[in-house]
């Protein structure tokens, strides 16, 4: 997702920040080798823009880094989690749907671990913030002196009016609408947080076992410190999500997703202002409600997107592939989107509830997305490992 806050939609046309994730982008060119910023500021010639359910959002806070001292629970164990043996696969793209940085396909091998079986609910978010006194991202006054080290120079200080807590909710549009102008269905809303998932006036009162959301990645590390635990690394993820199908699309295997009975959480119709409910959800759904992959791991695909630890670099993949493969990747020392070089990413996965095979492919285990660590909306929360 992009970082520019809401306020860029004033300044900027929508159209200029468009971020990889769509379901017809396969430009397999290589990228360019030089990792020069300011070489790659602008979209390459030849190269896709692309647009996704994730794509072109801005980040909406760059508060200050400055955590509380979480102190991990005396409570540790593997409930809730699932072993994932360890083992090697062809880490990548599998069809025509997929983005340039999904290629090139290269042999990974990763060590078993613990993963938890679902996506991380509002009932256990809860208890860490009771045990913690922690206050999420979306919670928080945005710092312009943190914010602006991630805009380009010169970029003007927005109105004290928009920097404060607030998150981004999906609002549907009444009629079709152009697909690379996120402001028509993402709507920067004050006092949304993971609490208040539509904004003020909602709950999740009745939604203990649904997904949390609007959580940053700072959030999630902290979630992670506290429960012991750590975020999957890219890799892990992309395995765990395989459930041992060898390079399958999906994983319940490459049925497409809107064939057959609802096998995930996504956006049925005419995205973003007609959705069919086939699969009986609009926003988020109760975890567990659609069938297990083989490992027993639910909502890999669809749902929300989850938070992966690496940081996001468009030529990742070009990087690591060598004959002989690579063991426990751990991702790229620097980020880089090439979309918006000023932004430090992180990878984000799985796709979630508006991801649309005409439009967002998000639900397929090879899609990549990236996201500002300090951005959090309504449909992005996060799973976690353990190791042995």
């Amino acid at each position: 997702m992009n970082i520019k806050h809401i306020w860029f939609l004033l300044l900027f046309p929508p159209a200029a920040f468009l971020s990889a994730c769509s379901s017809n982008s396969d430009n397999r060119n290589s990228a360019d080798s030089s990792h020069n910023h300011a070489e790659h500021a602008a979209i390459k010639p030849g190269m896709k823009k692309d647009v996704c359910c994730e794509s072109n959002i801005p980040s909406r806070f760059a508060v200050s880094k400055i955590q509380p001292d979480i102190q991990p629970s005396a409570e540790k164990s593997h409930d809730g989690m699932v072993w994932i043996e360890g083992g090697t696969f062809q880490m990548g793209g599998d069809n025509d749907q997929a983005s340039e940085d999904e290629y090139p396909k290269h042999s990974v091998t990763v060590d078993g671990f613990w993963m938890d079986v679902t996506e991380v609910t509002n009932a256990q978010f809860a208890e860490f913030v009771k045990a913690t006194g922690y206050v999420t991202t979306a919670e928080r006054k945005p710092d312009w002196e943190e914010l602006k080290k991630q805009l380009p120079p010169g970029t003007p200080k927005p109105d004290e009016s928009m920097l404060v807590p607030a998150s981004l909710v999906f609002s549907a549009p009444k009629t079709p609408v152009n697909l690379n102008d996120y402001s028509t269905w993402w709507t920067w809303k004050e006092g949304a947080d993971w609490k208040h998932p539509q904004g003020p006036g909602s709950s999740i009162k009745g939604k203990e076992n649904h997904p949390v959301v609007h959580i940053s990645w700072y959030d999630a590390q902290a979630y992670c410190k506290w429960a012991g635990k750590r975020l999957p690394t890219e890799a892990e993820w992309e395995w765990a999500a395989r459930g041992g199908l060898k390079n399958n699309i999906y994983p319940w295997g490459n049925e497409p997703i809107n064939s057959g009975k609802p096998k995930a959480n996504s956006w049925q119709g005419q995205f973003p202002n007609k959705n069919t409910l086939q699969d009986k959800f609009y926003n988020a759904a109760p975890v567990k409600s659609f069938a297990p992959n083989a490992y027993g791991l639910y909502d890999m695909a669809g749902n929300v997107w989850e938070w992966c630890q690496d940081f996001y670099h468009s030529d990742y993949y070009s990087m690591v592939n060598k004959p002989e493969g690579i063991n426990n990747p751990k991702g790229p020392a620097k980020s880089f989107d090439p979309q918006e070089p000023y932004a430090q990413k992180r990878v984000i996965r799985g796709g979630s509830f508006l991801c649309n095979d005409s439009y967002c492919s998000g639900y397929r285990t090879a899609r990549r997305m990236k996201s500002t660590e300090d951005s959090g909306m309504e449909h992005l929360g996060f799973r976690c490992v353990m190791d042995k």
